[in-house]
């Protein structure tokens, strides 16, 4: 039974706090608010960073014998405290998994209930010192700090079960190859008196039971199941993505039903070996971009909007999301399953956190792992974003501050790594993302290489780095550059130049010191010029970054992702589509540059010296998974002195990067323009490529 719909809801505050959760109370002079949903989102609450007390009535039916009731809250913005005809349940603590009473004896002695619920989601006074594991929604570059995710934004429902009723539940795919495929389950399972019991389970129409004893109380049942010659789950790019059902279902003795589970899984094997990702054996290069929140008030997001956004990612021929420092949406996972997209799953949190946290980050790590270890989309687990803070003087991490213990990287990550590979052995985890090579290993993770927006320098000096540091290019998991989006009104065009950087810096996440000096506002007659350029300088960022990675395919670089794909809520960021979808120029720049084979060649020198002689490498990258044959490759240099050609001509290996010329030129005395056209033909086959410059 769902117990959706208008609740009643008031500020809470300690005069109410001791007699609000008595059934006898009187509600009626309090506002209606709706759950699921946030309390933000009810005028009366728009504003509202404290607790709030909800209140709701209901009836039940008698139980029959054996049966059990339960109260399951799918989701919770934050702390909750919970109270049943008066009667305390217990507290929760943590957004994006189920919280689960008993409540048997209550519905038993009678049919008339009140539910009484004081929820708290409160933001931190310290960012480094957090206590609630909320990741994006209460530290995060990309959403307003002003908006308070609280609420029963998940849907609440009383359920039913026979004596015997399933707590936990887990599966995995532990193994898959073309022969034989191992789906793992656990299931804790609560029973009132000691019995015998079968688990019957069925995966894609393979079946198998396993008959269990079970004490009183709580049990740990684990088994596997192994399905012959499967149909294997792949990422779109490598072939198709079938799908199958595995349900779990206690019989008793008697051969009733008890409790039963129903999910749906892919089967396939990943691993990441040494920042290059295999999926059933099979190596891909990862071309991916992060994603936060669809919506800052996640429950307001409808459904096509969040499903829209890995459908544009595909589009954008990516093959990977990184749900950056949250848990998203369950259509998210569901359609991330069906289209084929790889994602790297985020703990919930975000550089810095509170000593007393250690406990619940592992007890809530788990919980991720079994609501999301079914999906065959994670292909990996991540515990913990920037755990040093970052310097947003330098384009990259600190490989000083790297090497010193650190309470959240030496010792909180190492809990959530532990507890993440414990529960989840069929995938890799990622300790930390954004930590540099450190003593005592000079390993390091995945690197966040802002070249081009942080700190001093040009995009381009992305190359040179990996030529001298290729530990930092083996994965890139952010870069780019803040951009204005086309519906730019709540910017208030018509005050330029006195825009309120204040307000679009606080409201709208502009990063105006470090724009202001990429792209001065004071080189520009009208908002639309200096927006425009914001546009082309993010274009020329994320076109130089993913073009000098892909050149590095394997030899490092495993991969990267573009820092991020959209926003939730009017901003200046560094997304891609705006809040309301509409690209940005970089988005069709992400598009060209991860088509299969692109045609590539270094960029041009800035500000280069006349009579400097210039050397341009010439590379062909193909994703292909064959050969694409024989391909011939143009290039056409114009400068103000005239245009020079060349042509080279060879094959095109699959899964490959060629190098397949250099182009020489000698910089020309005075000022001019300078483009570069590439073209590569082969039997099918098309790319074309442009690089433009001023000297």
């Amino acid at each position: 039974m769902q117990l959706s719909g208008p609740w009643s809801a008031h500020p809470a505050d300690d005069d109410l706090r001791r007699v609000y959760a008595e059934p006898t109370f009187d509600d009626s002079g309090w506002s209606e608010i709706d759950v699921p949903g946030h309390w933000q989102t009810n005028p009366a609450f728009a504003d509202n960073h404290d607790p709030v007390f909800y209140r709701t009535g209901f009836s039940t039916h008698p139980l029959e014998e054996g049966t059990r009731a339960w109260l399951r809250f799918a989701g919770i913005f934050y702390d909750a405290d919970m109270f049943l005809d008066g009667t305390y349940l217990g507290a929760t603590s943590g957004y994006f998994f189920p919280h689960v009473f008993e409540i048997t004896d209550r519905v038993r002695a009678q049919a008339e209930h009140q539910l009484a619920i004081e929820v708290s989601c409160r933001q931190p006074s310290d960012l480094q010192q957090k206590r609630n594991l909320l990741g994006a929604f209460d530290h995060s570059a990309h959403l307003n700090a002003a908006t308070n995710p609280g609420g029963i934004w998940r849907p609440v429902t009383l359920e039913t079960s026979g004596p015997v009723a399933i707590r936990f539940f887990r599966v995995l795919c532990t193994e898959a190859s073309t022969s034989r495929a191992t789906v793992a389950i656990r299931a804790v399972v609560d029973t009132a008196e000691a019995r015998e019991v079968s688990f019957v389970t069925t995966v894609g129409g393979v079946e198998h039971q396993l008959s269990q004893p079970l004490a009183a109380g709580e049990n740990r049942v684990e088994w596997t199941v192994p399905v012959a010659e499967p149909q294997l789950w792949w990422p779109h790019a490598l072939g198709e993505q079938p799908l199958h059902d595995v349900e779990v279902t206690i019989v008793l003795a008697d051969g009733s039903s008890s409790d039963s589970r129903k999910v749906r899984t892919g089967l396939r094997s990943v691993s990441f070996d040494n920042w290059i990702a295999r999926v059933n054996g099979e190596r891909l290069f990862l071309k991916g971009a992060n994603i936060g929140p669809t919506r800052a008030l996640l429950a307001d997001a409808p459904t096509d909007e969040v499903v829209g956004d890995l459908r544009a990612a595909r589009e954008a021929g990516l093959d990977f999301l990184r749900v950056h420092t949250h848990i998203a949406r369950p259509e998210l996972y569901e359609a991330a399953d069906e289209l084929g997209i790889l994602l790297w799953q985020d703990f919930p949190m975000h550089q810095g956190y509170d000593r007393g946290v250690r406990d619940q980050a592992a007890r809530q790590a788990r919980e991720m792992v079994d609501l999301l270890g079914h999906h065959p989309s994670i292909f990996t687990w991540c515990g913990h974003n920037e755990p040093d803070g970052r310097d947003n003087d330098m384009p990259s991490p600190s490989l000083l501050k790297s090497n010193r213990p650190g309470w959240n990287r030496t010792v909180l990550d190492r809990t959530i790594k532990r507890t993440l590979t414990k529960n989840d052995p069929s995938r890799p985890v990622v300790a930390h993302s954004g930590v540099p090579p450190h003593l005592p290993l000079l390993d390091g993770t995945d690197s966040h290489l802002w070249f081009g927006w942080h700190g001093p320098g040009r995009a381009s000096d992305l190359a040179e780095t990996a030529a001298k540091f290729p530990r930092l290019v083996r994965f890139v998991s952010e870069f780019g550059a803040q951009a204005v989006p086309i519906d730019s009104s709540f910017c208030e065009p018509e005050r330029w130049p006195a825009l309120d950087w204040r307000r679009l810096a606080t409201e709208h996440n502009l990063d105006s010191e470090v724009l202001r000096r990429r792209v001065p506002p004071s080189m520009f007659e009208t908002f639309e010029e200096w927006a425009d350029a914001t546009r082309r300088y993010q274009s020329s960022i994320i076109k130089v970054q993913i073009e000098t990675l892909r050149r590095l395919k394997y030899s490092p670089t495993g991969g990267f992702s573009v820092h991020h794909l959209a926003d939730g809520h009017p901003a200046i960021t560094t997304s891609l589509l705006g809040h309301d979808r509409r690209p940005k120029p970089a988005y069709q720049t992400l598009v060209d540059a991860c088509r299969p084979v692109i045609v590539t060649a270094d960029p041009l020198p800035f500000a280069p010296e006349p009579g400097t002689l210039v050397a341009l490498d010439v590379h062909v990258v193909s994703d292909l998974r064959r050969d694409a044959g024989i391909a011939v490759v143009r290039a056409t240099l114009t400068d103000p002195t005239g245009s020079v050609e060349w042509r080279w001509e060879g094959d095109i290996k699959a899964d490959t990067v060629t190098r397949v010329g250099e182009v020489l030129w000698t910089v020309p005395p005075g000022r001019g323009e300078v483009t570069l056209d590439l073209e590569l033909t082969s039997s099918g086959l098309t790319a074309t490529n442009r690089y433009a410059a001023t000297f």
